[in-house]
């Protein structure tokens, strides 16, 4: 069964979901923060294991986090949305504003060959896997060749505060922790060390994970992706994986498209999604 989405935005009550109570707010704003702490935590006592899981479920929540702000979904204003991606950057060792151009773009061109967000989308999942380092590069090499000037403005100083935090951390401070929030494992606890960079890595599979698994199999002229059923999957996955949901409703925040699946259930009692996982 294809719907038509201008026919379920009319239909699906999903207008009052658009505000964020003060708790909500600051639910969102603070939601990776304990994970953020309890890596560095764990890495300053030297328990890398639990600093690499604690570092794993800070990318996942700050990838929540800044996919509201893409869509000014965090419930403050425009202004402190844009702040909030500016310091989001340096710690996810990426510009939010290159990949939110491209984001937008990506639910405007909705998976044509124009759109380079989804260009894993519809190739086999090792190659979306290969071809990860060269994602987030592409798309702010995307960004800056196409965006307009104060998107490029908003990148340039994201970029540049990217360089002085990673100089900061290993050439002027001297503080563990830091440091492997930064890189994902030491060969040695001496100054030869062989070190990965925990987020420039999970930008590499973001291509993967945040593309390929909610858009493969799927096309522009059909339902344009995939979605979760499962209470249980979406509580695990912060509710990142109520893709379909989330391409019919933007606007609405990822916290509460667990209630759009119900309603859309309710309207829709036979229409069929493929499954995330």
């Amino acid at each position: 069964m294809n719907i038509d989405p201008k026919d379920v935005l009319k239909k699906v009550q999903w207008k009052d979901l658009l505000q964020l109570n003060c708790y909500e707010k600051t639910h969102e704003l603070f939601l990776s923060t304990p994970w953020l702490l309890s890596s560095f935590i764990a890495y300053h006592h030297h328990y890398f294991i639990v600093g690499l899981a604690c570092s794993f479920m800070f990318f996942l929540t700050a990838l929540r986090q800044v996919h509201d702000a893409y869509h000014y979904a965090l419930g403050i204003n425009k202004l402190g949305t844009e702040r909030f991606m500016l310091i989001m950057s340096p710690l996810m060792l990426c510009s939010a504003h290159a990949i939110q151009f491209n984001h937008l773009r990506h639910h405007q061109l909705n998976l044509n060959h124009e759109d380079i967000e989804a260009m894993s989308a519809k190739m086999p999942a090792w190659k979306a896997i290969l071809i990860g380092p060269w994602f987030p590069i592409k798309l702010h090499i995307h960004a800056l060749k196409i965006g307009h000037f104060n998107i490029k403005k908003w990148i340039y100083l994201e970029l540049i505060i990217c360089l002085i935090w990673i100089y900061f951390v290993f050439f002027i401070i001297n503080i563990d922790f830091l440091k492997y929030h930064t890189m994902t494992m030491t060969m040695t606890m001496t100054m030869t060390m062989i070190m990965i960079m925990i987020m420039a890595f999970g930008e590499c599979l973001t291509s993967f994970f945040a593309v390929w698994t909610v858009h493969h199999d799927c096309d522009e002229h059909g339902p344009n992706s995939r979605s979760i059923r499962n209470g249980f999957k979406a509580i695990i996955t912060y509710n990142l994986f109520y893709h379909y949901k989330h391409h019919l409703f933007p606007a609405v925040p990822t916290s509460k498209l667990h209630i759009i699946a119900k309603r859309l259930d309710k309207t829709y009692p036979n229409l069929t999604i493929k499954n995330v996982f």
